[in-house]
């Protein structure tokens, strides 16, 4: 009997700000060259780590923005890249300080109206992500 792969265990968020045209929201996109990929900023966890923390925590890391977690979104579950299976969960979040500073992980970031971003995004496993935000999110998420 072949053995069950243990789910890689990951989060992220789906990172909203005003737009130029209030009311309008823009999302947060991130790109990154090992991929040549446009997605929603994400990370695996560190053993004993919270999803909620890992989500922060990952998106910190990847965009130098520091974030105010708001509501729990959706899952996404998919085989990566080694064949593992796994399940990434994301929040809607908002920027609370910092500034993007490229890395080697991510070189650009993207802030799009949720129409542009689908049109954008690498991989139709995000886009469920986008439409469980019901746009426009609660005011208490923006």
């Amino acid at each position: 009997m072949p053995r069950r792969q243990k789910v890689v265990r990951a989060a992220g968020g789906l990172v909203v700000r005003l737009g130029r045209d209030v009311p309008a929201l823009e999302v947060l996109l991130v790109h990154r060259p090992k991929y040549d990929d446009w997605t929603l900023p994400k990370g695996k966890a560190k053993p004993g780590e919270s999803h909620e923390a890992c989500a922060l925590r990952e998106v910190e890391e990847e965009t130098g923005l520091r974030c105010v977690l708001g509501v729990e979104l959706a899952t996404t579950r998919y085989t990566d890249s080694r064949g593992r299976p796994k399940a990434v969960r994301y929040w809607l979040m908002r920027v609370a300080s910092g500034e993007f500073v490229p890395n080697r992980e991510v070189d650009e970031i993207a802030w799009l109206d949720p129409e542009a971003a689908a049109q954008r995004l690498s991989y139709d496993r995000d886009l469920p992500i986008l439409a469980a935000a019901a746009w426009p999110p609660s005011p208490r998420a923006s």
